[in-house]
C-alpha cells in the first residue's frame, strides 16, 4: 500500500469522522485509529496476525440422519433455542407418540432469549417420533417430530 492510498484513507476518516479503520486487502492489512481530538494524526500498527494451531489428526465422526420414510411428515423448530415438551416440569407433554394432532395443535415450547414461544404443528398427524429431548438445544430448521398424514 503506498503513501497516497494511506493519506486517501486518513481523509476519509477525518471526514466522515471515523476514529478506527481496519483493511484487508489479500495479504496486506492496516489498521488505522486516531483519537477524538485527533484532526490529522493517525496511528498506524500492523494488524495482529492469526495464530495458526496445529491440526490433531482426528477420524472424522460421519453420522448421517436416519432415511425418513416418504409419507412421514416432519415438524420442524422454526428458530434457535432451547425445547420444551411441556409448558412447566409438572405439567403434562404437549403431545405424545401416538397422538393425532392438527396444524394448530401446539407441539412444544422453544425458549430464544428468555421467551417461551408456543410452536404450532402446521401440519395434520399422528405423531410417530420425538426426535429431539426434553430441555434440549435445538437449530433452526431442525426436526422436532415425525408425523404420519391422518
Amino acid at each position: 500500500m503506498d503513501m497516497k492510498e494511506i493519506k486517501r484513507l486518513v481523509k476519509l476518516m477525518i471526514d466522515n469522522d471515523l476514529t478506527e479503520m481496519n483493511i484487508v486487502d489479500g495479504d496486506q492489512k492496516i489498521s488505522l485509529k486516531r483519537g477524538p481530538g485527533d484532526q490529522g494524526r493517525v496511528i498506524m500498527e500492523p494488524a495482529p496476525l492469526a495464530a495458526i494451531a496445529p491440526v490433531a489428526h482426528q477420524t472424522p465422526i460421519v453420522t448421517s440422519p436416519p432415511e425418513p420414510e416418504s409419507n412421514l411428515i416432519d415438524v420442524i423448530s422454526p428458530m434457535v433455542g432451547t425445547f420444551y415438551t411441556a409448558s412447566s416440569p409438572d405439567s403434562d407433554e404437549f403431545v405424545a407418540i401416538g397422538d393425532t394432532i392438527d396444524d394448530e395443535s401446539v407441539v412444544c415450547i422453544v425458549e430464544a432469549m428468555k421467551v417461551m414461544n408456543e410452536i404450532k404443528a402446521e401440519r395434520t398427524g399422528k405423531v410417530v417420533e420425538i426426535c429431539v429431548q426434553d430441555a434440549q438445544p435445538v437449530e433452526f430448521g431442525q426436526v422436532l417430530f415425525r408425523l404420519t398424514p391422518a
